[in-house]
């Protein structure tokens, strides 16, 4: 199956995300697009999947043209999407998510969970997938969820996949690992779209690349022909340097430390043992390991989300162990969570109204019991112009944004 996007066009307002956009995608090949954050990456994949409706141009399918009145038009015409955020429920198992909306049923109109474990596994055997279909989602690591969302659209008889920075959740290893399914997808005929702006992935994986700068094709080529030089300098839209200049290092007094810090699961097993360091103003101290070795228990501790068992942190000399988030917030500690979504925000809020969230209840933004919303919005409106926050507006939920935006948001 072969899709054309022809001349596409899609606005929020006044923000153009997409301009008279022209992309080939083929079968057996990956198609890598590449471009910055808020660069129209997602709402052109939207809009070929069907979430979003363009408002100028059309989508052809071999040569004839469809229009897509939803997702389940997309489904139908075999367009699968594996979002950044998974799309699944904590609580089911692999098989009851993987048919949710089109269930197998058996006698009396029952679901038939024996035939659908049956499907999963074929699904697995056919694309070396290995997922059990009985684990609970809400038990399996990221990389392993993300196969789960790729046997969906496999179930759904997709020929077109497409992946939103697929691995912006995975560790190296998990990385390797989807490699292999995209190859496997990509032998199989199956015609797969790759959205990243990650460099070494696109020539690690694409036979083709398309390069989009806010919200246009500004450049494509194959991977082999195309340096990382030219293919950031289009992405950016200026000269570019890959040697990293730093500084001179000179950090100054010891601002935070931490001494022999324990902390604790909710089952009382240990996540942080007896750990020890200090950060020095001026200083990116880089906490490397693998997921799920105590990392999310020292930043919890550190930002007052989860209690020390033993073990002290200092703040300027002062012991700040265990005390509240918004104690450490007005000491000047931030925090960008791992999960934008579960934890860094609201997706059904505002623009403003999340931005307001750390301060809402401090002047200038609240007098007495009432909240200052003028002081708000013009904050909110400086801050995200500041930090290239693509939105028509901060009035815009904050759930339609896209990733790279939410999380300067």
């Amino acid at each position: 199956m072969e899709i054309e996007l022809r001349g596409i066009t899609k606005r929020f307002g006044e923000l153009v995300a997409n301009s008279n956009v022209n992309l080939k995608i083929r079968p057996g090949e990956v198609l890598g697009l590449l471009g910055e954050n808020g660069a129209g990456k997602s709402t052109m994949m939207n809009i070929l999947s069907g979430m979003y409706r363009p408002d100028e141009g059309e989508i052809l399918i071999d040569g004839k043209p469809v229009s897509f009145r939803g997702p389940g038009d997309g489904i139908k015409a075999g367009i699968g999407m594996v979002h950044q955020h998974f799309m699944l429920v904590p609580v089911f198992t692999v098989a009851e998510n993987v048919v949710l909306g089109v269930e197998p049923t058996g006698m009396l109109n029952h679901l038939d969970l024996a035939k659908a474990r049956e499907q999963v596994r074929a699904i697995n055997d056919e694309y070396g997938l290995e997922v059990d279909p009985d684990a609970l989602i809400e038990e399996l690591p990221v990389g392993i969820q993300q196969r789960v969302e790729i046997i969906k659209v496999l179930f759904r008889s997709a020929e077109v996949l497409i992946f939103d920075e697929p691995t912006a959740v995975l560790t190296p290893q998990e990385v390797t690992e989807f490699f292999k399914i995209v190859r496997s997808l990509k032998a199989a005929g199956k015609a797969l779209v790759f959205i990243t702006h990650k460099l070494h992935e696109i020539h690690e994986v694409a036979d083709r690349i398309a390069v989009l700068r806010a919200g246009k094709i500004v450049g494509e080529g194959v991977p082999r022909k195309t340096s990382d030089q030219e293919l950031a300098e289009m992405m950016v839209g200026r000269p570019v340097t890959f040697q990293v200049e730093k500084a001179a290092f000179s950090p100054g007094e010891t601002l935070l430390d931490i001494r022999g810090l324990t902390v604790l699961r909710e089952d009382d097993s240990v996540d942080v043992d007896n750990v020890s360091f200090s950060i020095r103003s001026g200083e990116i101290v880089g906490i490397a390991g693998v997921q799920g070795n105590g990392q999310t228990g020292l930043e919890d501790a550190l930002t007052g989300l989860r209690r020390v068992a033993s073990g002290t942190v200092s703040f300027a000399g002062r012991d700040v162990t265990n005390a509240s988030a918004r104690e450490l917030h007005r000491m000047g500690f931030a925090h960008v969570p791992e999960d934008r979504q579960r934890s860094g925000m609201i997706a059904d809020f505002t623009i403003a109204e999340n931005m307001a969230l750390n301060t809402y209840y401090a002047p200038p933004f609240s007098r007495g019991i009432v909240m200052d919303w003028k002081a708000i919005y013009e904050n909110s409106a400086r801050d995200a112009a500041a930090f290239d926050v693509r939105t028509q507006s901060i009035c815009e939920h904050a759930g339609n944004l896209s990733g790279g935006n939410q999380q300067k948001m």
